[in-house]
């Protein structure tokens, strides 16, 4: 394992970071579309376990209110404290939480490789001690049944799960990549062995279809290097597995069909990928990273004025109260970005300037934010309020890949070439 080269288990983790290793809530059957065509929304349809507090904790998961989801949880863990499925939840429920609070699930912070050598999340200390509590606990739970049936299915299940936390946690929040690619590997390994055993079990197939789909997207050869500890992958087979897992009703009917829009936007197939968060929305209305990625798919789709539709109806019912503790700063450049896609230099200018006044923008945003509106005023010959711009960028991280960027446009203004 450590010949591989660290952006294979980094990709991998990309994928893991848009996922969430729990369950949804169903109310009522969801129609099941034909094999390998996307379905109008996902509904969970099965829990386990099946209890009124699981079902309501991964309402508010889903509704990104994780205060009261983590209370659900550990009510439901106090009725089944053995239950490895019960810790998952919670544990999931505690690391997305402070995700959130971190701004560690802006999915365009893993659109470059730039996060591979970007600095540690500042992690609360008692979170930190929390996951790894739970971690253990819930390996050890795991474990324990293993023991005793080495062929337990669920058991293996639970510890795969376990393990794609662990590597999603470590890798993308501590950046220990070789530890978080062996907790990947480990989970993978797990759900294969489970679909060994039951080939009908969806939900194991949502990690295997993650894995196949990211190295079949490498280099040749990283192909190879992946390929020497026992690593493949396939595109195609990836996909059709989070269709299988997304059509299932399982655990990870909403996990797959994120990392599923994840890869169809990748693939350029961006009316599977609308139609499949388009759903999650329309499911989850208080989930406003559902809302924001929709205005960003149709972004990427070339859809420009869709695009800024959408991000104002987020800025919109945010100042109504629908969403809990939006990141407007994240959708201020979301704005900027689909207004500058449409040539209003002068309107993503003022939209990036206000993604700067949200108190919460992460560091990375604040840079990528601060030079973009640099380069807008540029555009609009306002050459002082551009230098003030790439100035600070450079003030912020000197040493930074946006940094170079903004020490080039101070000697030369920005271009739209």
């Amino acid at each position: 394992m450590r010949f591989l080269p660290r952006a294979v288990g980094a990709r991998l983790l990309v994928a893991c970071a848009s996922l969430v290793a729990g369950s949804g809530i169903a109310l009522g059957q969801t129609p099941v579309p034909a094999p390998g065509q996307p379905a109008a929304g996902q509904r969970i349809l099965h829990f386990r376990p099946d209890d009124i507090h699981t079902r309501r904790g991964f309402d508010y998961f889903y509704n990104l209110d994780y205060d009261k989801a983590v209370r659900e949880f550990e009510l439901a863990l106090e009725l089944q404290p053995k239950d490895p499925f019960a810790v998952n939840h919670l544990l999931s429920g505690v690391i997305f939480k402070e995700m959130y609070r971190i701004g560690a699930l802006d999915s365009e912070l893993y659109a470059k490789d730039a996060f591979l050598s970007s600095k540690q999340f500042p992690m609360d200390p008692n979170v930190k001690a929390r996951i790894r509590e739970l971690t253990e606990r819930s390996l050890a739970l795991s474990e324990e049944k293993l023991k005793a049936n080495s062929s337990d299915i669920d058991a293996l299940y639970t510890r795969g799960v376990t393990r794609g936390l662990h590597a999603m946690y470590i890798g993308l929040i501590e950046k220990a990549w070789f530890s978080a690619l062996r907790s990947a590997v480990g989970a993978r390994h797990d759900h294969e062995k489970v679909l060994e055993l039951n080939s009908n079990y969806s939900d194991a197939k949502m990690i295997v279809g993650i894995h196949n789909y990211v190295i079949g997207s490498l280099n040749l050869a990283t192909k190879v290097a992946a390929s020497i500890v026992g690593l493949s992958g396939s595109k195609k087979k990836g996909i059709e597995y989070l269709y299988d897992t997304v059509n299932g009703g399982g655990e990870n009917t909403v996990d797959a069909a994120i990392a599923l829009a994840l890869f169809l936007r990748r693939e350029q197939r961006y009316a599977e990928a609308i139609k499949l968060i388009d759903g999650l929305s329309a499911f989850y209305p208080h989930n406003f990273l559902f809302a924001l990625e929709l205005a960003n798919l149709y972004n990427a789709a070339g859809h420009g004025p869709e695009a800024i539709a959408a991000y104002r109806g987020i800025l919109s019912r945010a100042q109504s109260g629908v969403y809990g503790e939006p990141r407007l700063g994240m959708v201020y450049y979301g704005l900027a970005e689909a207004l500058r896609g449409q040539r209003d230099y002068a309107g993503a200018a003022e939209a990036y300037d206000k993604a700067l006044q949200n108190p919460r923008i992460d560091p990375d945003l604040r840079a990528r934010a601060t030079l973009g509106a640099g380069e807008m005023y540029d555009l609009i010959n306002k050459r002082d309020d551009a230098v003030k711009r790439y100035e600070a960028v450079i003030a912020a991280d000197g040493s930074g890949a946006h940094a170079e960027i903004a020490r080039k446009r101070l000697k030369e203004p920005y271009q739209n070439r």
